[in-house]
């Protein structure tokens, strides 16, 4: 049907309703992408696409068409989550003490490592295939890590001898003995403990 007016003159929509479906659209791509994001966190094993759209409350076709396939949901999961790191150290610099904002930061990599449950094998291989560069992942999730250390030791709240590659290592040890959800209160009492390392001794008064 032609949206020509009366005079032969080709109407225009109001900018809103142009605007409208493509907003809608990203809501249902964001809900989704959570939704996924909560599912790989709690998996033991990859879970279907149709038991993500489940989960969901929307129908296969509906993921699909934001996702036409299993590595496009993961890519796009997996990228979500490296943003939310990458961002996040700066915004909780912005909100809190370094030495604060660094265990809280450790949090956020126990939610990323944990989201991983769900989507391994597929990760591995987009890995494996060049699909996912897990090098500049790694340079980005050690840049967000050195934000906080930056601050920690002007501050003088963290060490000045521990390096980004020590906290990451250290990280990664621990969600391996400790993963989430499963032991949730022993990685928390490992996190704490990483912290107190962390911090500048009390000087004598």
């Amino acid at each position: 049907m032609d949206d020509r007016n009366t005079n032969g003159a080709r109407s225009v929509l109001p900018e809103a309703e142009i605007r409208a479906p493509r907003a809608d659209a990203t809501r249902n791509r964001d809900q989704l992408l959570a939704v996924a994001t909560r599912v790989f966190a709690s998996a033991d094993a990859e879970p279907s696409m149709r038991a993500i759209a489940r989960e969901a409350g929307v129908g296969i076709a509906t993921l699909y068409r934001h996702f036409p396939t299993r590595e496009s949901l993961v890519d796009a999961v997996y990228r979500d989550q490296v943003v939310r790191l990458t961002t996040g150290a700066r915004e909780l610099l912005g909100q809190q003490p370094p030495a604060v904002a660094m265990r809280r930061w450790m949090d956020l990599f126990g939610d990323w490592i944990a989201t991983k449950n769900g989507m391994l094998d597929t990760l591995l291989a987009m890995i494996e295939s060049g699909e996912i560069a897990h090098a500049q992942t790694r340079t980005e999730l050690l840049t967000a890590i050195t934000t906080i250390l930056d601050a920690g030791h002007a501050a003088g709240d963290l060490r000045p001898d521990v390096t980004a590659e020590d906290i990451a290592a250290s990280l990664i040890g621990i969600f391996t003995v400790a993963p989430r959800p499963e032991q949730e209160a022993k990685a928390n009492r490992l996190l704490n403990l990483l912290m107190d390392g962390l911090r500048t001794a009390a000087r004598p008064v």
